[in-house]
Order: C-alpha cells, then sequence, then structure tokens
C-alpha cells in the first residue's frame, strides 16, 4: 500500500524535483503538485493526499494559511499530514507552521533518505521533531509567545510527566526507559494526552505544553 504525496511550493524545479525523489520508491505515489497555498488547498480537498509536502512563502495564499484551510476542511478523523518546508533552519515561519497544524518541517537540502524518511513518519501518525534542531526551534519562539499559566488540562501526575518529555523531544523508547515504564504504557499515556487535549498529533502536544506552562522554555535537561 503506497503513501499518497502532494507536493506544494512555488518553484516547478523544485516541485519536480521533490516528486521524483519519492516516486523513486515504491510505497510513495505524488498524486498532486501545487504551485501556491489557494492551489494546495484545492488539491488537498480533491485528492485527500495522506502527507502534504508545504512551502511557507508563496504567492497568492502563503503555506501557514494554506495549512490552516486544509486541516480545517478535512475529512473528520481523516487529516493529511502537512510537513512543512523551510530554506533555513531558523525559518520564522516554523513555530507558527507547527501552532497552525503542521506535523512537523524538513529542511528543503536534506537528503533523498531524509525526505522518503519524513513521509513515512508523519503517515504513521508521528511528528517529525526527534532532531535537535525542531526543539530549539520550538523553545525558540516560545521565549517570545506569552505562557498561560502551568495546565495540563486533566490530565493525571503521569500523563503531565509523558507530555513534559514529548516537549523535550524524547521518543516513546526514552520516555519509557527514563519513567522505568514500558513501551506501550506510554504510547498509552500519548494517546491519552491527546485525546483529552484534543490535540492531533506530538507536534501540537509540543506547543501545547510550551504554552501551557507544562515546560519552560531553555536547555534540555
Amino acid at each position: 500500500m503506497t503513501i499518497s504525496v502532494l507536493v506544494v511550493d512555488d518553484q516547478a524545479v523544485v516541485r519536480a524535483g521533490f516528486a521524483a525523489l519519492l516516486n523513486a520508491h515504491a510505497d510513495l505515489t505524488v498524486v498532486g503538485e501545487a504551485g501556491d497555498g489557494a492551489e494546495a488547498v484545492e488539491l488537498a480537498a480533491n485528492l485527500r493526499p495522506e502527507v502534504i509536502l508545504m512551502d511557507v512563502r508563496m504567492p497568492v495564499l502563503d503555506g501557514l494559511e494554506a495549512t490552516r484551510r486544509i486541516l480545517a476542511d478535512a475529512v473528520p478523523g481523516e487529516p493529511p499530514r502537512v510537513i512543512v518546508l523551510t530554506t533555513f533552519d531558523l525559518d520564522e515561519y516554523v513555530y507558527d507552521a507547527l501552532r497552525a497544524g503542521a506535523s512537523g518541517f524538513l529542511l528543503k537540502h536534506s537528503s533523498p533518505d531524509e525526505l522518503a524518511a519524513a513521509v513515512r513518519i508523519v503517515a504513521a501518525g508521528d511528528a517529525l521533531l526527534a532532531p535537535s534542531i525542531t526543539r530549539r526551534l520550538v523553545e525558540d519562539f516560545a521565549k517570545v509567545r506569552p505562557v498561560l499559566p502551568a495546565t495540563a488540562g486533566g490530565l493525571t501526575p503521569r500523563e503531565t510527566d509523558v507530555l513534559r518529555l514529548i516537549a523535550r523531544g524524547q521518543s516513546n523508547r526514552e520516555i519509557a526507559a527514563g519513567l522505568v515504564l514500558a513501551e506501550q504504557t506510554v504510547k498509552t499515556h500519548v494517546s491519552r494526552i491527546l485525546t483529552k487535549l484534543d490535540l492531533r498529533d506530538r507536534a501540537q502536544a509540543v506547543v501545547y505544553a510550551y504554552e501551557a506552562g507544562v515546560v519552560a522554555p531553555g536547555p534540555r535537561r
């Protein structure tokens, strides 16, 4: 079974390059290409891709607003996963893209293997948050955002602990080791956290944790 992908970028050469790289993998299929955010919204509704590679700086409608509209209009329970494409690892739009509902981000100069892996990761329901650069981006931008009073939205103390570690960029395996839990137990906690907080995935959980004051910006501890 293949993963369907929509590639969105205002440069035709970039779109063609990404499409060729993805189509070279038997389990990935590019079902469409869009040159601006408005076209992306239309194609996403018609093609219903599982994953969207979304550029941010585009004419007509930028990638942030396109992401918001696509996810708002998605079929309940079947939203596409959006990977934001960025040229620089300190792109000022990355944090806002995560807040808009993106499942992660990818540098445009990533290798073909990294590109394919990113699509598979988000298609599986995970967030592209493992790289330390993502943690730094979220923390840097969280520093200039108003922080709400610390709250965990009705989570149990253990679930709050798990949320805090998710926000630090830890995988389920790392969380399990740190809290001395079975990895399956951690997966259950993560599922309950997302359900209780009405969050789409781990990317949104990270943003929530910082904005709700569950974890404070700063070096990883």
